[in-house]
């Protein structure tokens, strides 16, 4: 199994609008060989003095696959095309993590 941290950095305001159109790719995402968990995070108002915030304009995919192979299929399935497109004009970048447990 892999682990994948996807932060992705939106323009300000488009957040909701952002999610909006995430939670509308994951039953699709949901329902590939391989994808064990996938969704949305964003920060989580706690009170700890430690908690360093990503802001509001930052949301995390936690992403588990059954392996690598099942995270490359993902990457070219056929759904995340107009997906990608549809939310392009509110991205500012993106930064993978793929990790393996320790």
């Amino acid at each position: 199994m892999i682990h994948v941290l996807a932060t992705i950095r939106l323009k300000k305001g488009t957040r909701a609008r952002f999610l909006k159109e995430f939670h509308r790719l994951m039953p699709q995402v949901h329902r590939e060989k391989g994808c064990l968990e996938y969704g949305p995070a964003v920060d989580a108002q706690t009170g700890l003095a430690a908690q360093v915030k990503l802001g509001p304009e930052t949301v995390v995919v936690v992403e588990k696959w059954r392996n690598v192979r099942a995270l490359k299929a993902h990457l070219v399935a056929p759904h995340m095309t107009p997906y990608r497109a549809k939310v392009k004009p509110w991205v500012r970048g993106v930064e993978l993590h793929i990790l393996d447990r320790a």
